[in-house]
């Protein structure tokens, strides 16, 4: 009996915990979006921002409840499925394992489910979802190859960036460039809350399982290998399309989306996350009572984790349907309608804030403050990643505001990001690359890209969407990279200054206690 009112009273202390986080979170979203109400800039009735600040206490208890849930179901599965197959010495199921449980993750990802219904009159919602899902499946088991075989993480990335860009040459040369952005974004939204904590924590088993020099670096890498393979798949997809592309803005007006009512919104997002998770878990215990056979507790401490995923999950995702998207749009349109160069300024300093309130950006940086032993803290990923995500959203409206093509900015962006990785430590680099598509998550798609598509419909038109509001996310997946590796170039210049002044130190007390013989 004791046992298990020490196991509530812990659970109650975590949850609190997490609550605090969430709220630190939630709170610069919130507070920014009513002082905009509050100018003459954006007009937010007091219903609609009644919603909102009702919905944001909702992200504050969804977010909070996830995390808990994440940290004690689904990084404990990951690392278990990675550590327990590895040591099982047997590749060709860790490889199979891999495959089904990346295609499974994404299936169940609710990002790319938002993302697939805003594209959803150019794109059949269920072909680019199970096309995601494939690329997924297939990048995480090169992922899993990386880690056993200790590949260079750098060589891997820059092979398979040379393949992405090839086919984005293929893309334009087909016709259908307008599927560019669209294209790239589907990356970003694949590694959210869902997937993150199981892929990093599967990483991680593995990677110490199998050893080595190096062993916590190798760990990292697969989330960014995972946000390649779906870029991969639907450029291959949009190279084979067929026909007119005629695509329609979604109606992000708040009275449409609560026409049927909370209760149905709510009952809509168990029946996603429910179908999602079941598939998960079900694929885990076919695991247990075949390789893994964990003691019972665990397990017991697994599932009580998934029901808080669960909640968590409906909670967040019902929130951000009910107000997040509405009111991002809201703001787009009127502000760029108002003052594009305002716009371009509050688009910076929105971005910052949103990306604290992502549930996979703080998974993601407690586990490389732990794997990394404080070498590169919360704090300093937090900061990174807000001066990324800021400046990717800022440029995201610049492209708007005149009208060109994506490229301009992936190609410069990556050549910098794999530059860098050639100078700074390799842990750097494979943190930077999961950073990249780790803070592109839920909000991203459901309150970044409403608002830079209803910039782009106040602007250019609504015709002109597909071609320049689609890429924001790809471009909050980018700018990470080079803001992590930069923290990463600067550690090493900093370590050889010392270094230098160390010498010169020695050699200076050295020809002070030079002594000469007659």
């Amino acid at each position: 009996m004791s046992r298990s009112k020490s196991f509530i009273a812990k659970l109650w202390r975590s949850l609190g915990e997490k609550l605090k986080e969430s709220l630190t979170s939630v709170l610069p979203v919130s507070v920014l979006v009513f002082a905009l109400s509050l100018t003459p800039w954006v007009d937010i009735s007091h219903h609609e921002l009644a919603v909102f600040e009702g919905a944001a206490l909702l992200l504050i208890i969804g977010i909070g409840l996830f995390n808990l849930g994440a940290d004690m179901a689904m990084t404990p599965m990951g690392h278990y499925v990675g550590e327990g197959l590895a040591k099982s010495k047997r590749l060709g199921i860790l490889l199979a394992v891999s495959f089904f449980m990346g295609l499974l993750i994404t299936v169940a990802e609710p990002d790319l489910a938002v993302l697939a219904g805003q594209v959803s009159t150019v794109m059949d919602p269920t072909v680019l979802i199970i096309a995601v899902g494939v690329g997924v499946g297939l990048f995480l088991l090169f992922g899993v190859f990386k880690i056993v075989f200790h590949a260079d993480i750098t060589s891997v990335l820059l092979f398979f960036y040379l393949l992405l860009f090839s086919l984005t040459s293929l893309l334009i040369s087909s016709g259908n460039g307008s599927f560019l952005g669209m294209s790239f974004d589907s990356g970003g939204v694949t590694t959210g809350p869902i997937t993150v904590p199981f892929i990093m924590a599967l990483g991680v088993g593995i990677a110490l399982s199998v050893g080595g020099r190096n062993a916590s670096e190798n760990s990292f890498g697969l989330i960014a290998l995972c946000s390649v393979g779906p870029v991969v798949a639907v450029l291959l997809l949009s190279i084979l399309a067929k026909g007119n592309i005629d695509f329609k803005v979604p109606d992000y007006s708040m009275d449409t989306i609560m026409d049927n009512g909370i209760f149905e919104i709510f009952k809509e997002q168990m029946i996603d996350v429910g179908k999602s998770l079941i598939m998960i878990v079900a694929f885990f215990f076919v695991l247990q009572f075949t390789v893994l056979k964990l003691p019972v507790n665990n397990i017991i401490k697994i599932l009580i984790g998934i029901v808080y995923a669960f909640i968590g999950l409906v909670v967040f995702l019902a929130a951000v349907t009910m107000a997040f998207m509405p009111i991002g749009f809201k703001i787009g349109t009127q502000l760029a309608e108002y003052n594009p160069v305002l716009l371009i300024g509050l688009a910076f300093v929105i971005g910052m804030v949103v990306v604290l309130a992502e549930p996979a950006v703080h998974v993601l940086n407690a586990q490389v403050e732990e794997i990394t032993a404080g070498q590169v803290s919360k704090r300093q990923m937090m900061i990174a990643l807000s001066i990324g995500v800021g400046i990717s959203i800022g440029l995201s409206v610049i492209r708007v505001y005149y009208g060109f093509s994506l490229l301009y900015y992936l190609i410069p962006g990556y050549l910098i990001s794999l530059g860098l990785s050639l100078l700074v430590p390799k842990l750097y680099t494979a943190i930077a690359f999961d950073s990249g598509g780790v803070a592109s998550g839920p909000l991203t798609s459901s309150f970044i890209l409403p608002l830079v598509i209803g910039a782009c419909v106040s602007l250019q038109g609504e015709s002109a969407v597909l071609d320049f509001a689609f890429g924001v996310v790809a471009m909050v997946a980018m700018t990470p990279l080079i803001a992590i590796q930069s923290l990463g170039f600067k550690s090493v210049v900093s370590l050889r200054m010392r270094d230098n002044a160390a010498m010169r130190r020695i050699l200076s007390s050295a020809d002070d206690q030079i002594i000469y013989f007659e």
